[in-house]
């Protein structure tokens, strides 16, 4: 355990806070790494009445590339993460949901980043308009869960966030397995 930590600011971004951070063990160690505050987001599993899962396929700036994932976002403090849930699913897949979970929480990259993801189960669903914001390039796809676990099997859906609510939730029951009798 650190008996000093010293943080210094390097950066303050639209959404995140990069900082220099260093600690002196006790053994007299010194650990030093360069960490992006997160201040938490939230991921949604929405299934819709026919078992089709909202998908979206989002450009990523830092990928350069297209990624198939689950509706997610970064919540905006002092919002309630179940809050954020609601207006990400309307934003990026123009859905209402009619009732929603928590599933689970997890560190997305504790190697570089304090972010705390919460992860949602959506149902009772309705339509409404996207919301996108300016740099957004969004595409919603509903797929059936058999073809989302193909995808995940074959690496087509490997978005860390996504993969990990569609386990939790199978784990939790609240969804049905295809493969299993």
């Amino acid at each position: 355990m650190p008996t000093t930590s010293q943080r210094t600011l390097i950066h303050h971004g639209k959404r995140f806070d990069f900082e220099q951070v260093r600690q002196t063990m006790s053994d007299g160690s010194v650990m030093e790494r360069e960490v992006v505050r997160h201040p938490g987001a939230v991921v949604v599993l929405a299934v819709t009445a026919d078992d089709q899962i909202a998908l979206i396929r989002n450009y990523r700036v830092a990928l350069e590339d297209w990624l198939w994932e689950l509706p997610a976002g970064t919540m905006e403090p002092p919002e309630p993460a179940i809050v954020c849930a609601r207006r990400e699913l309307e934003e990026e897949a123009g859905l209402i949901a009619g009732r929603i979970e928590p599933i689970g929480a997890f560190f997305t990259t504790p190697g570089m980043t304090d972010e705390l993801m919460q992860a949602f189960f959506a149902t009772d669903l309705s339509a409404t308009p996207q919301r996108l914001e300016g740099d957004e390039r969004i595409e919603v796809h509903l797929t059936p869960m058999p073809e989302v676990l193909r995808m995940i099997d074959t690496g087509v859906l490997n978005d860390a966030k996504s993969v990990l609510a569609i386990l939790l939730t199978l784990r939790q029951g609240a969804l049905c397995d295809p493969s299993r009798p």
